[in-house]
């Protein structure tokens, strides 16, 4: 379909054209050099000692539950507001991911509350994620993970480029893991990273993450290594040449780009709040700075979202849902959580919540077209 207000839209442009020719013309495609380059620079934008360039955010996720030793038998608490990738990286492992509310209609992250309500003498590690971009509260979090000492993942997929109390989002807890998928703030098409300080698990991530092999083809191509031992029943989860060299590039524009957001948000919240006051805006308090990722709203209780968004579509406006809770599909048991009573808030937003065009060449001519689109879908 042509869009007149597409929900994402990715550019760009010479400087990536011809990194990418750069690589292909250097011969080396795998991992090298180049990435070596891309993990120091993120390690160094983000403020973390080790940074390891993966071929997707769910595979930097995985990773993060491998290094902490997940196995069967052990609880992970997590969201269930999220993207189903969270929860299922807890379930490669074997572990069992145990789904806490959010905190309100107002904060769609998950609460510090319901975290340490959901703790058990299984409960081995908690893996929080960042909606939209805003942050969780991560002091009263990790006062909760000190107490029970439990580790903490942070799944900061939303969230390059995001700060709490001037420390990123993504190096508070002992892991964070970020996407560079292509409707991300940055983009490498697909693509990932895994950020940590704590040297012992930065080595358990690298070696699992080319098939538990202690050196690389790259290594050895350098005369660094003749051979190489297979300690870890590892995985491919590398990132190859042409993705880090287009990364590199996104992250020197990715500061003018979550400015160029940040600008548009206010313009909408401005909009909404004229044109329609009966909708709800997420995160209108202070907490941090934001990379506003996604532009969350929640409609009318009442509402027949599918509706307002078939209406939205035949204006031109792509919509989305961020999410459908994960508790509620099939495989995770289709809301037997929900039953106990346990994700009331969770449920709640998520029958309210619709998400709306954002990107950083948007135009504000199109900030009013779908405000306008959204007022008439709602009458």
């Amino acid at each position: 379909m042509d869009w007149k207000v597409p929900l994402a839209d990715v550019k760009l442009g010479p400087e990536e054209e011809e990194v990418v020719l750069s690589v292909l013309r250097s011969g080396w495609l795998t991992m090298g050099a180049v990435t070596q380059d891309f993990e120091k620079e993120f390690a160094e934008f983000v403020g973390a000692k080790h940074a390891l360039a993966v071929n997707n955010a769910t595979a930097a996720l995985h990773l993060a539950c491998q290094a902490l030793d997940l196995q069967e038998g052990d609880e992970v608490i997590c969201p269930s507001l999220t993207f189903v990738a969270t929860a299922n990286a807890i379930r490669y492992t074997g572990a069992t991911a145990v789904f806490a509310d959010i905190e309100s209609a107002d904060w769609l992250c998950i609460s510090p509350e319901a975290i340490e309500e959901a703790i058990t003498d299984k409960t081995k590690t908690i893996m929080i994620m960042h909606y939209a971009g805003f942050a969780c509260d991560m002091p009263k979090i990790m006062k909760i993970a000190e107490k029970y000492e439990l580790p903490v993942i942070e799944d900061a997929a939303h969230a390059i480029g995001a700060s709490l109390e001037g420390k990123a989002l993504g190096t508070w807890g002992d892991v964070g893991c970020f996407s560079f998928f292509g409707n991300k703030n940055m983009t490498t098409g697909e693509g990932g990273m895994l950020v940590t300080n704590d040297d012992l698990l930065a080595e358990k991530a690298r070696i699992m993450r080319s098939h538990g092999m202690t050196t690389l083809t790259w290594d050895r191509h350098k005369g660094h290594a003749s051979t190489y031992d297979v300690v870890e029943l590892g995985y491919n989860y590398r990132m190859d040449e042409i993705r880090s060299a287009i990364g590199r590039e996104q992250l020197k524009k990715l500061p003018i780009g979550n400015t160029r957001r940040a600008e548009l948000v206010a313009l909408y919240r401005k909009l909404l709040a004229k044109r329609t006051p009966q909708i709800k805006i997420p995160f209108d308090k202070e907490r941090g700075l934001s990379s506003y990722h996604i532009m969350p709203v929640l409609l009318p209780e009442g509402s027949d979202k599918e509706a307002v968004r078939a209406s939205m579509k035949a204006q031109g406006i792509q919509t989305s849902w961020h999410y459908p809770p994960v508790h509620t599909f099939s495989i995770y048991g289709s809301g037997a959580a929900s039953a106990e009573g346990r994700l009331a808030i969770t449920d709640l937003a998520a029958k309210r919540e619709i998400t709306l065009p954002l990107y950083p060449s948007m135009r504000e001519e199109q900030v009013e077209w779908v405000v306008g689109a959204l007022k008439d879908s709602l009458t």
